[in-house]
């Protein structure tokens, strides 16, 4: 009764509609591609247990030594129930007082139950990527307006139906002339969308003021870095980065749905992500000489590069050694990761005809 009043809540306060599959992913843990919204009928064997074990050796010495071992019929119930949603062995005697150790296999064994209900291959690239590294960042970032960390109302939505396979429209035709189906996912790789550039000058942006923040001097698009093709990353470092050379980073985003990226990212998450990286470090291979090049590459799914994470991860540990403060690092993710989901809201709605 508690799950269903839940479900029926956080379809309402969303305004998406929310079938079992959905919301089996939005009950799951953020990390493992969900909402963070647990679930009462998948969590409280793995809480139930876990004090059960972590209170044993109290009620072991408050009674008497005539009764040495304690026999409650509703712990054995409860591991019945938990073998059930986990299909897994119990976790070591010296870890079930741990309620991690009960949930995570809880947590595994659902997951795989989405993952083997995926239909096709937007579905299992879209799982992957919900499940990837830091592609729910802008779930965990408290929504403050006055740093830009607050989503509007149908940013949020869009973004929760794009993260759980949701209907996010009626079927129409984009302004370009091709069809968009109910999960609205042609505008985040539409050609004729503006919202795209958009999306990527404020996510460079946020890099390029991160970088300030560090106080270390940097340009955006300089002028000449490259004096014989005349290309421009999206920017560089005055002072220099690593082994003695500044740093110069290019961003992108291409999208994880679109069809040239389908059949690889429905296997292996980031795969995209990866391609546009090698893409850019060979565009800008001439850098290498008197550079340190990172691309960052962000899929539209929230996918990151590995080569990103470390940019952002040592712009956030350069950035802690100015203001002291060690969370640096996570609202940097969270900055760019609520960016991008803003952009990905403005281009869905850019394939609507409103003259």
């Amino acid at each position: 009764m508690f799950d269903s009043t839940l479900r029926a809540g956080l379809s309402k306060v969303l305004n998406v509609d929310l079938n079992d599959d959905q919301w089996l992913q939005a009950s799951l843990p953020v990390g493992d591609g969900g909402l963070g919204i647990r679930s009462a009928k998948m969590l409280a064997p793995s809480a139930f247990l876990a004090s059960a074990a972590s209170t044993l050796a109290l009620q072991q010495s408050i009674l008497p030594d005539s009764i040495n071992s304690l026999e409650d019929p509703t712990v054995a119930s409860a591991e019945t129930r938990w073998s059930s949603l986990s299909g897994s062995v119990q976790p070591a005697i010296e870890e079930q007082h741990i309620q991690k150790a009960w949930d995570k296999p809880v947590t595994g064994n659902q997951q795989a139950l989405v993952f083997s209900r995926a239909a096709g291959d937007v579905d299992k690239a879209r799982l992957l990527a919900a499940a990837s590294a830091h592609s729910g960042d802008w779930l965990h970032a408290p929504p403050i307006a006055s740093v830009g960390l607050r989503l509007s109302d149908e940013a949020v939505r869009v973004a929760v139906a794009h993260r759980l396979g949701c209907k996010a429209c009626e079927p129409h035709i984009c302004p370009c002339g091709k069809a968009v189906d109910a999960r609205g996912l042609h505008g985040l790789c539409c050609r004729r969308s503006g919202p795209r550039h958009q999306r990527h000058h404020q996510m460079n942006d946020i890099v390029w003021r991160a970088i300030k923040r560090a106080q270390i001097p940097a340009a955006k698009e300089p002028v000449s870095l490259m004096q014989q093709d005349g290309k421009r990353p999206d920017g560089t470092t005055l002072l220099p980065w690593a082994r003695g050379k500044p740093m110069a980073w290019d961003v992108t985003v291409p999208d994880t749905y679109a069809e040239s990226h389908i059949d690889q990212t429905a296997r292996e998450a980031g795969s995209a992500a990866n391609k546009a990286a090698a893409n850019k470090t060979a565009k800008y291979s001439a850098l290498s000489a008197s550079h340190v090049f990172f691309p960052v590459a962000v899929e539209t799914a929230g996918t990151w590069n590995q080569s990103a994470i470390e940019l952002i991860q040592e712009i956030g540990r350069r950035t802690t050694a100015v203001t002291e403060d060690t969370r640096e690092t996570v609202f940097l993710f969270q900055r760019l990761s609520i960016a991008l989901q803003r952009g990905n809201a403005v281009a869905f709605l850019s394939t609507f005809d409103t003259e």
